[in-house]
């Protein structure tokens, strides 16, 4: 029965895991219910490990230990994404397995025994720093993508700026010109007005001046 339960509540934690995967970020409500999943798996497996005794029983509770923080640590980078959280896994996972490695080196002896905590302090050593590098120049590639954008934004606004300019020219010199073309219309029609006399010239210079706009 104790073994149907642990299996069912891991299979309810792959659940999880797979749902939080494929999601991209989660509710407070379904990191806290990620988090209680966990915590009864964890609370089986060290009931699990009480049929044991001796070396056993301690790697087994360190198995245990291990797996529930490196699951903690995994919600919380699903939870709150970011090159933080997600190196806390790399440690978490670092930590876990150097636990469970240290605890199976004492059924060893002698040398035999301190070669296998050196390689396990290593293993672990190796593993952080691997994370270390990665959290590292992740920060590295953001900060100078960052810099790339304000770049990028700062040469878009200028040339934003240049192109709002042309285009002002452009409406002052399409101005000018329908101004100049203006005048050159007046004084063509004025000029024919010239031909006539009396009030018909009257009329037509003022024709010519509504028609052109001058006053």
């Amino acid at each position: 029965m104790k073994n149907s339960n642990i299996s069912a509540i891991a299979i309810a934690v792959g659940l999880f895991v797979s749902a939080g995967a494929m999601a991209q970020s989660m509710s407070k409500d379904q990191y806290k219910s990620g988090g209680n999943v966990i915590a009864a798996e964890y609370k089986s497996a060290t009931a699990a490990c009480g049929s044991l005794s001796g070396n056993a029983k301690d790697v087994c509770k360190a198995e245990a230990s291990g797996k529930a923080k490196v699951e903690k640590a995994e919600l919380r980078a699903r939870y709150k994404p970011s090159e933080a959280t997600n190196y806390k896994v790399r440690v978490a996972r670092a930590d876990a397995d150097y636990a469970v490695a240290s605890e199976k080196c004492d059924d060893k002896a002698g040398n035999v025994k301190d070669v296998c905590v050196k390689e396990a302090k290593a293993a672990a050593v190796t593993a952080k720093a691997d994370a270390s590098v990665q959290v590292k120049t992740a920060n590295a590639n953001d900060t100078a993508s960052e810099t790339s954008a304000k770049a990028q934004s700062a040469a878009d606004e200028k040339t934003m700026k240049a192109q709002t300019k042309a285009n002002e020219k452009g409406a002052d010199a399409r101005k000018d010109a329908a101004s100049v073309k203006r005048d050159a219309g007046y004084a063509v029609a004025k000029e024919k007005c010239d031909a006539l006399a009396g009030d018909a010239k009257s009329n037509c210079v003022q024709q010519a001046k509504a028609r052109f706009g001058k006053s």
